[in-house]
């Protein structure tokens, strides 16, 4: 369990505790606790991550129960935890869960939070401390922060001495450049920047942190990681999953908000960076920044040439019929909005000017799976013609999910008198290797904020920065309100267009 605290900002080799605290949830009925929240509290807690000094307010709208929440949530852990729940551990781990009823907009409800935490402090010797954690829709993150603040919840970030509160915030921050701004102008007043952790969940997986290790620690990938030797990047995430009930809330947001905007950007500043100068927070993303200002802006006058949308049609997903978009619930039957993305970038620097970055993202696709593929170039074809075929360029691949691992393609000559060449390719799997699957995300986010620790969590400028990028894209695509949708089906590999893309520049996307 300890491995997943062996990247730390102060100390790479130290494994740090978290102290005492009280994580408060804002909209804790919601799906995100109980299939992520709290099956990583309980992993922390049995993991001993978590002190005795810790406990949890749930703050909902619902009427419920301290007893009736922590049934629902004992419930949860056995459905989504990664490791079977173990009745004496909960039992002790329940009796530090609370439940408090109150509308986001109630006073009263703030005053009687105020009342219970100071009790809790009292109980449980938590000191004071604070993790506000918002797991609500966007449009309550500035009432609560209100909120808090006028009930003197949080506190002054300059004044704090022996005690601290820090607040989580769910994406998307923003729907376009301005309301990032303005969102961020209206948080600043309850918050410093400082006690702001803007969570994204793939930063937090394994194989993203070994990302920076990986490059930085083997001399033998770093030397040829720029445009000299490495020929284009990609980076997909695909899901075979549709919408499910989710209907409202991906007719507001659509793909390009809800994934390319944060995932699929924070993928691309880890591998694109430069070294940092430390592995201090504010060095690793001052590094990140920088990535995405050098991005270049598109050009939208070439738009099939560097970014492409779709939205998925009926189809098959092994075997099963599946609905289309327009047909899911909740979703306009004449719905413009993009279940796909496909983007072709450059970043303009002296480690890959020239090199492009393939950018993929989608619901319905044939299979569910994140990963990084750096493709190097061609050998000189002087020597091995392969039958007259070209050689298979080498290819690294860094899987995000599903079986989380690195994979290496290389040449090699296969078995007999004559000297045909034959790919094969040297497999890590973490789960493999280590014996065990590698902890969730939100175990090591949760942990990095009590500890103060924000280096995976995402600042202000890299947003900003990245909503600057694709904003204009979203206005262009706002004009063109009936655009060719549906135009690839469910169980395929999105429209033909992205291949297209990829095919103009003699490349073609990794399937396999």
């Amino acid at each position: 369990m300890n491995e997943i605290l062996e990247f730390s900002a102060e100390s790479k080799n130290s494994t740090r505790k978290a102290g005492p605290c009280i994580m408060v949830i804002f909209g804790a009925t919601g799906d995100l606790t109980a299939r992520k929240l709290f099956p990583a509290l309980y992993n922390l807690t049995l993991g001993g991550l978590l002190p005795e000094n810790f406990a949890c307010v749930a703050f909902a709208r619902r009427p419920k129960s301290n007893e009736e929440f922590r049934e629902e949530m004992e419930e949860a852990i056995n459905k989504y935890s990664r490791i079977k729940l173990e009745h004496n551990v909960w039992k002790r781990f329940k009796e530090k869960v609370f439940y408090h009823r109150s509308d986001f907009h109630e006073d009263e409800g703030y005053e009687s939070l105020k009342t219970l935490l100071e009790d809790l402090d009292e109980k449980f010797g938590s000191e004071g401390n604070r993790v506000y954690y918002l797991s609500t829709p966007p449009s309550y993150f500035t009432l609560i922060a209100e909120k808090l603040k006028e009930h003197s919840l949080i506190y002054d970030h300059h004044t704090e001495t022996e005690k601290w509160s820090r607040v989580i915030i769910e994406k998307p921050f923003g729907r376009d450049l301005k309301s990032a701004i303005d969102l961020q102008q209206q948080m600043t007043k309850f918050f410093n920047e400082d006690q702001i952790y803007r969570i994204d969940h793939y930063l937090g997986k394994e194989t993203v942190q070994n990302l920076l290790v990986f490059r930085f620690s083997n001399p033998i990938f770093e030397s040829v990681w720029n445009n000299r030797h490495v020929d284009n990047v990609q980076i997909s995430v695909c899901e075979d999953l549709g919408i499910g009930t989710r209907g409202k809330f991906w007719e507001e947001a659509g793909m390009l908000r809800d994934i390319v905007q944060n995932h699929v950007m924070q993928l691309l500043s880890l591998v694109a960076m430069e070294p940092p100068t430390n592995l201090q927070a504010h060095s690793i993303r001052d590094e990140k920044v920088k990535v995405v200002q050098s991005i270049r802006p598109l050009d939208l006058e070439k738009m099939t040439h560097t970014c492409v949308r779709g939205q998925y049609g009926q189809g098959n997903i092994d075997g099963t019929p599946v609905v289309g978009y327009r047909e899911e619930n909740d979703v306009s039957p004449t719905s413009s909005v993009e279940t796909f993305v496909a983007l072709k970038l450059y970043i303009d620097n002296w480690r890959w000017a020239g090199v492009p970055f393939y950018l993929r993202a989608g619901k319905r696709m044939p299979k569910r799976t994140t990963e990084i593929v750096v493709t190097f170039r061609d050998a000189p074809g002087f020597l091995f013609q392969n039958n007259g075929e070209k050689v298979e360029p080498n290819t690294l691949v860094i899987r995000i999910q599903p079986n989380e691992g690195i994979s290496l393609k290389m040449n090699c000559k296969a078995p007999g008198v004559t000297t045909p060449l034959q790919p094969v390719e040297m497999n890590f799997l973490y789960g493999s290797f280590f014996g065990s699957s590698p902890p969730e995300a939100y175990e090591r986010l949760i942990c990095d904020c009590i500890i103060g620790d924000n280096t995976l969590f995402a600042r202000v400028d890299e947003v900003l920065a990245s909503w600057k990028l694709l904003t204009p894209l979203l206005e262009e695509w706002d004009k063109d309100k009936d655009p060719n949708f549906p135009n690839y089906a469910a169980g395929t590999w999105g429209p033909n267009e992205a291949e297209k893309m990829l095919l103009c520049d003699g490349r073609k996307w990794r399937t396999s």
